[in-house]
């Protein structure tokens, strides 16, 4: 099984980004090709064709999804020129030797799984944050699971996955475009785990660390219930979550982002819609995450 590696970044992480690719050359098997997007920045002496090592500089920031969707265009349309792609953040870092083999190994074995979401761990402490567990039972990040998304900067895509279902949605820039391809995905039958042996390191993290995060968190969370859930369950998903949102008091200056976000969530286009056919919400929820929260 041939495997590609999508790396993006933004030029500030050169040491990270470093040891990041060293890890890739370390895996065991094939090598592994990898492209490394820069948004909006350059990349001078990147390139390494004889490590296996591309670079693609954008002329802006396209955003997580769209930057990651020209990594995927690299490798021929769809990404069609490998079996599957590793994503990963350029400040993380594979902690085996064998994570790719795991891969090939997991696709090899079911022809029906699509994507591996792998475990994200701090560096130092070992921890695992329950933000990065992709289940709403998250206490044991140790224990392997069937799930219904997956971390964005720590994972693997079957390439007929993007064949068939399209590639992550551009303009969401960021935040929930994961579990956007991950509905698309388990609604053409696909299958994601949850793999706790499959590591990437990574220093532990606030997501409103980013400016825009309460936004569009907002905004995209609207687009995601637009573009795919059945009618009668678009009222009912973002109800919960607005009620989470209150439930948790964010400042107000927060709050007051986040509604912005949620009106504009209606008022701007989204993408098609493709609503889920009601036998993959009923595989959401026996599967422990019914679409409404």
């Amino acid at each position: 099984m041939r495997l590609g590696a999508v790396v993006i970044t933004m030029g500030n992480r050169p040491a990270e980004l470093k040891a990041l690719l060293d890890s890739v050359a370390r895996q065991e098997g094939d090598p592994i090709e990898v492209v490394v997007v820069g948004q909006g920045v350059e990349l001078p002496g990147l390139a390494d064709p004889s490590a296996g090592i591309r670079t693609v500089e954008l002329p802006e920031n396209l955003g997580i999804p769209g930057g990651r969707n020209v990594g995927i265009e690299a490798f021929g349309p769809g990404g069609r020129d490998v079996d599957a792609l590793l994503f990963l953040d350029d400040d993380g870092l594979l902690e085996r030797t064998d994570t790719a083999e795991l891969c090939r190994r997991a696709f090899a074995e079911d022809p029906r799984l699509g994507i591996v979401s792998f475990r994200i761990a701090d560096p130092d402490t070992g921890e695992t944050q329950r933000r990065h567990v992709p289940r709403l039972r998250a206490s044991d990040p140790l224990r392997s699971s069937r799930v219904t998304t997956f971390l964005g900067g720590a994972n693997a895509v079957r390439t007929k996955v993007f064949e068939q279902v399209g590639v992550l949605p551009g303009e969401f820039f960021y935040a929930h475009e994961e579990t956007d391809l991950a509905w698309r995905a388990l609604d053409a039958g696909w299958l994601i785990d949850y793999r706790a042996d499959m590591v990437l390191l990574h220093p532990t993290t606030a997501p409103s660390r980013h400016a825009v995060y309460h936004r569009m968190v907002a905004r995209n969370r609207v687009w995601l219930a637009r573009r795919n859930l059945p009618a009668p369950l678009v009222p009912v998903y973002l109800g919960v979550w607005l009620a989470l949102t209150l439930v948790r008091k964010p400042s107000a200056p927060a709050l007051k982002a986040w509604f912005g976000g949620f009106k504009e969530g209606w008022t701007v286009p989204c993408g098609r819609r493709r609503p889920m056919k009601w036998r993959t919400v009923w595989r959401l929820t026996r599967l422990g995450r019914p679409p409404v929260i």
